[in-house]
């Protein structure tokens, strides 16, 4: 492993992120089928930076670490220094002095890549304004699992549905990186080509995603044209309005997505006659998609949901620093605490 922090799978090759993904499947076996928890991570310690609210990424990461045996800290708005009177910058020396590994949830991106550059430990990306690696790993384990039959991943399709949210953005790179045919199929102005999720002006992201295809062998087709979504084996969508953006409120961005972008049964059908359906949550039922959609046995929304745990289990296990393990100098720490026990007239150990 020669990148430090996962905060863009776009850093990563296609062999590392499904070296990544087996981990994963071959923890989730052994807990699920096996009920044995690999104590992989004991007396190890994850910092859990949150600048916004979270349910799954929270859940999973804090499940995650005590499944491996090791503790989660949670650290919320306003209960650490972190960019307030302390800058990300002395919070990522002092952070990455005590703990094991952190993961971030920011407002920012920059400022999870500023914290990863002065951490002596590895940082996980837990969501930016720019993209979701995490979900991305969820989601392509759930893709992974749910393959059809007869075909490889890279004979997949997957069709993006609405507007070009961070999680679109991430879907669009792993799909790419993975050499899986991607589509976006939103109105213009909201289409990860419009450039609306950038963080840098100067970035292209339909241009990332082809330099990963060039590789990969996949394809990327940004359109308003429902007619690309045909054959797609995956129908995925978001929530209709960025959570960091100041787009359209109430009944204007109804206007722009409403009906044309809804995911409906008629929508999947005409996909396919088994396409299945995918949504990183929360939702918002009766807007981007229907119940009859989110509650049928073509959802996958609530496997991909759990498999956010599994997923940051591997995540967790793939990056956080295991130490050395010198025999000789472990027995000659031990004598010297059991000295120090002894004067103090404690037990040794």
């Amino acid at each position: 492993m020669a990148v430090k922090d996962f905060i863009d799978t776009n850093d990563f090759t296609k062999e590392e992120i499904l070296d990544i993904i087996e981990l994963s499947r071959s923890m989730k076996t052994m807990i699920k089928e096996g009920g044995r928890y690999p104590q992989i991570l004991k007396n190890k310690n994850l910092g859990m930076i949150f600048q916004q609210v979270s349910t799954r990424t929270r859940i999973a990461f804090e499940t995650a670490m005590q499944d491996l045996g090791g503790h989660a800290l949670f650290f919320g708005p306003g209960t650490i220094q972190l960019g307030g009177h302390e800058s990300i910058e002395d919070s990522g020396h002092v952070m990455g002095s005590v703990l094991d590994i952190m993961m971030a949830r920011v407002n920012r991106h920059q400022d999870v890549v500023n914290l990863a550059k002065y951490s002596a430990v590895p940082v996980i990306n837990g969501m930016s304004e720019y993209n979701h690696p995490t979900q991305e790993i969820g989601d392509l384990l759930t893709i992974i699992e749910n393959i059809p039959e007869g075909k490889k991943l890279e004979d997949c399709k997957v069709a993006f549905i609405g507007d070009a949210t961070q999680v679109c953005v991430s879907l669009m790179f792993i799909c790419s990186k993975m050499g899986m045919d991607f589509v976006h199929f939103g109105p213009k102005g909201h289409q990860v080509s419009d450039g609306g999720l950038q963080v840098d002006t100067n970035i292209d992201l339909v241009a990332i995603a082809e330099e990963n295809c060039k590789v990969s062998g996949g394809s990327v087709t940004v359109t308003d044209d429902i007619e690309a979504i045909k054959g797609a084996d995956f129908i995925y969508t978001d929530v209709w309005y960025g959570l960091y953006d100041d787009e359209e409120e109430g009944p204007s961005y109804m206007d722009v997505f409403y009906p044309k972008y809804q995911v409906t049964m008629e929508m999947m059908n005409f996909a396919g006659p088994d396409s299945k359906f995918m949504h990183c949550l929360p939702a918002t039922r009766g807007e981007e998609v229907t119940d009859e959609v989110m509650d049928s046995d073509r959802s996958l929304c609530w496997d991909e949901a759990e498999n956010r745990k599994h997923s940051i289990r591997g995540l967790l296990a793939y990056f956080c620093p295991r130490g050395a393990d010198d025999p000789v100098v472990a027995s000659q720490a031990q004598d010297r605490l059991n000295a120090v026990l002894t004067k103090l007239g404690y037990p040794t150990m």
